[in-house]
């Protein structure tokens, strides 16, 4: 018999990673109102936006004024990604709770995403994390294709562990994990968590599936059979990453919310309203985005 958690934190990621990969620009005055929206959810944190260069992700090049202008809830950490020093410096003047630093498992992916290698991304941040715990901000590494990269295939479980020692090194709370080309299946999480868990803590380790192939439910179903209780999702399943061909949205939350609940895991989030943002950001975006449960929440409308 499995015996499931009793409680799962989801952390919202469609306003960051979500977005990032959508072509049709949403106003600044649109994503506050999501935001704001999805603030009053129940969902613990949202990644708001990013705060890399806006030639890079056009679409967060207002970062710093949504930052500013969205009326925070205390119960939500708002956190966004920084690449370095200077992203850092916009992010802590806009009110960031919580900083985001990311690199990949890969060497290939690194320097398509970063354009540096692994070696000299480390240093970069180092630099970063530090500078956000002296200003006591709770800081989370991401690791990237960390079962399978576009550019190198398979990643092992070693490669992963190696980047996880350095970022708890220089001082992350904790690291989430990506599967940034959706294709994992339960058989790779069990061999990348059987040997994550030896190592580190669960609730230091939060998973981040994307759904390329539809797995992602399965292999979320898997962590949890293995302890996890944290997971990335975005709503409506928004998102993408630029630097990884082929790679389709995150997993929906409203599909992560379904599966939770009907396991009886509490998450403190209100479906009902988590469906009211999504069909938001869906009419701003003009398209259906693929969540199961909204489509389905659409056709008993």
């Amino acid at each position: 018999m499995v015996y499931w958690p009793s409680r799962v934190q989801i952390k919202e990621v469609g306003p960051r990673d979500g977005l990032q990969n959508e072509k049709k620009p949403v106003s600044t005055a649109d994503k506050i109102n999501w935001i704001n929206m999805l603030s009053e959810t129940g969902v613990k944190e949202i990644e708001y936006s990013s705060f890399v260069h806006p030639k890079w992700i056009p679409q967060l090049a207002d970062a710093y004024e949504v930052g500013l202008k969205i009326n925070r809830n205390p119960n939500v950490r708002y956190s966004a990604l920084v690449p370095n020093m200077k992203g850092l410096e916009l992010a802590l003047e806009a009110g960031i709770d919580g900083a985001s630093v990311f690199m990949s498992a890969s060497e290939t992916h690194n320097k398509k995403n970063i354009n540096k290698s692994i070696a000299k991304t480390y240093p970069v941040l180092a630099e970063v994390i530090k500078e956000a715990k002296q200003e006591h901000k709770h800081v989370t590494g991401y690791v990237s294709t960390v079962f399978d990269c576009p550019f190198e295939g398979k990643i092992t479980p070693e490669q992963v562990i190696r980047v996880c020692d350095k970022l708890f090194e220089f001082g992350v709370d904790d690291i989430s994990l990506g599967d940034t080309i959706g294709t994992a299946v339960p058989s790779q999480v069990d061999q990348l968590l059987e040997t994550v868990l030896r190592r580190y803590p669960q609730d230091k380790i939060i998973m981040h599936y994307h759904d390329t192939r539809g797995m992602a439910i399965a292999n979320i179903t898997r962590s949890l059979e293995h302890g996890i209780t944290r997971f990335d999702s975005s709503i409506g399943g928004l998102g993408g990453c630029p630097y990884a061909p082929g790679a389709a949205g995150n997993v929906a939350t409203n599909d992560v919310l379904y599966l939770l609940h009907g396991l009886g895991i509490d998450t403190g989030v209100d479906e009902k309203k988590l469906q009211e943002a999504a069909f938001y950001i869906q009419n701003k975006l003009g398209k259906a985005l693929p969540s199961k449960s909204l489509t389905y929440a659409a056709s008993q409308a």
